[in-house]
């Protein structure tokens, strides 16, 4: 049993004031009405299991006749993934070092805040229809809707982390009377390299997933041949593609994991 003085504390480090306690009310009132709205009932999540495994049913064996088609498909996301995540990356660097509000005025920090910001408000297929509409069907068309998604995410994570480093060594370098390219060399970017590493392989992981879905409408990658076999009920090739998609995702999580440990080391 807890003493008097450990159950104060437990009570002092968990208390909640009244307006807490009516937002978590009202929030848990929502979730219920919103779960209301969304048509859920009993009969129907059974009947959903019982589609869902005839469905998995019907993609067995795996068709492995269109392993070209596959290919082509699959070595295209790549292509759109790597291109998208290094161009991001690039230009991520210096706009969210212009986002960062204690190195740089007002003006400009807010301005590159606002840019990223709206880099992260469409979702990357909705920016992949855009750029269809603009560029054109293809590859072409998915590498810029992600790499806008990458700049909105990876500037503002980086913009984010370089207001959070010390100040004190950026003081010191600060006093020696450095330049500015100096200052974020030796004082900003060490303390942030880890993590932007991280933000990185995460992004690239990211957009592998996402170059599937940007094909779906058109912007090239795996992501066409993936629906067209929906639209064909060709389930089986449809969990070749799956399945490839899956071993493509662990293998880029075990090399991301990979150069984490060695820029962390």
């Amino acid at each position: 049993m807890l003493s008097t003085t450990s159950a104060q504390r437990v009570s002092t480090a968990f208390r909640v004031d009244l307006w807490t306690r009516v937002l978590v009310l009202l929030l848990f009132v929502y979730v219920i009405y919103a779960a209301s709205q969304i048509g859920f009932s009993w009969e129907r999540f059974v009947s959903g299991l019982d589609n869902g495994a005839r469905f998995l049913k019907r993609m067995f064996p795996p068709d492995l006749s269109k392993m070209d088609i596959l290919w082509k498909g699959i070595s295209e996301s790549l292509q759109i993934a790597v291109l998208a995540s290094v161009a991001g990356i690039l230009i991520s660097l210096p706009l969210g070092l212009m986002g960062a509000r204690n190195l740089m005025p007002a003006w400009l920090s807010w301005t590159a805040r606002t840019l990223i910001a709206i880099c992260r408000s469409l979702h990357p297929v909705i920016m992949a229809i855009l750029f269809v509409k603009a560029v054109g069907f293809g590859a072409l068309a998915g590498t810029l809707a992600l790499v806008v998604a990458s700049i909105g995410f990876i500037g503002k994570l980086f913009a984010d982390a370089i207001e959070e480093i010390s100040e004190k060594q950026v003081e010191a370098i600060r006093a020696t009377g450095a330049p500015f390219p100096n200052l974020v060399l030796f004082g900003v970017l060490p303390q942030v390299l880890s993590r932007f590493i991280g933000f990185s392989t995460y992004q690239l992981d990211s957009n592998l997933r996402n170059s599937t879905m940007v094909g779906i409408v058109g912007a090239g990658g795996i992501g066409g041949p993936l629906f067209s076999a929906f639209q064909r009920f060709d389930y089986s090739f449809v969990f070749t593609i799956l399945v490839t998609i899956i071993m493509i995702i662990v293998v880029g999580e075990l090399l991301a994991n990979y150069v984490k440990k060695v820029f962390y080391v």
